[in-house]
């Protein structure tokens, strides 16, 4: 099951759109579920995600004025439970404390978070954490340079494949990481 993990994109205020490499490999009928951090900022930029797949779970970035998301969602795919944030509540941004104590909370085996528009995937105490920077390259509050990235999860019964992509120059990378259900 393929599970696109996108947020950030900020676009029209910081962006025009997804960078056109990153938009030819999000092609229709091959994702199942899309688990997007906010900070979609216009209903355009949620229904172009509703072409990518059906089941398009949203959260409220601090962006999202308007848009009826939840601040927080849980979501069970496959033997996973998922939980979704932008992150803009957790202080300070990132923060691995305060996004653990979250994870308890809702009782999750992976916490999604965003805002900070950097990727990154950490395995915590059994448990997986995972940001997948902004799609677009948005500009954050502290940094003006940022490295477009996605992430995909391909879960498979109790092991979750996940595949960042970054966009390097004009190159996209691709890494694999690998985190398995205690």
């Amino acid at each position: 099951m393929l599970v696109l993990v996108i947020g950030d994109l900020h676009i029209p205020h910081r962006c025009t759109s997804l960078p056109a490499k990153f938009k030819k490999l999000l092609v229709p009928g091959k994702i199942q579920h899309i688990l997007c951090t906010g900070n979609l900022c216009t209903k355009e930029s949620y229904d172009y995600l509703k072409t990518l797949a059906g089941d398009v779970h949203v959260v409220r970035g601090d962006f999202d004025e308007g848009l009826s998301y939840p601040e927080q969602k849980v979501v069970t795919v496959g033997h996973f439970r998922i939980g979704l944030i932008h992150g803009h509540q957790i202080i300070p941004w990132g923060d691995m404390a305060s996004l653990s104590i979250l994870q308890r909370q809702l009782n999750v085996d992976i916490l999604i978070s965003g805002h900070t528009h950097k990727f990154e995937a950490v395995e915590h105490e059994n448990k997986f954490f995972i940001n997948p920077g902004s799609a677009t390259g948005a500009y954050n509050a502290l940094d003006r340079n940022i490295t477009p990235s996605f992430v995909l999860m391909d879960i498979q019964a109790s092991t979750v494949v996940t595949y960042v992509y970054r966009l390097i120059g004009d190159d996209v990378k691709v890494e694999r990481l690998d985190y398995k259900k205690s």
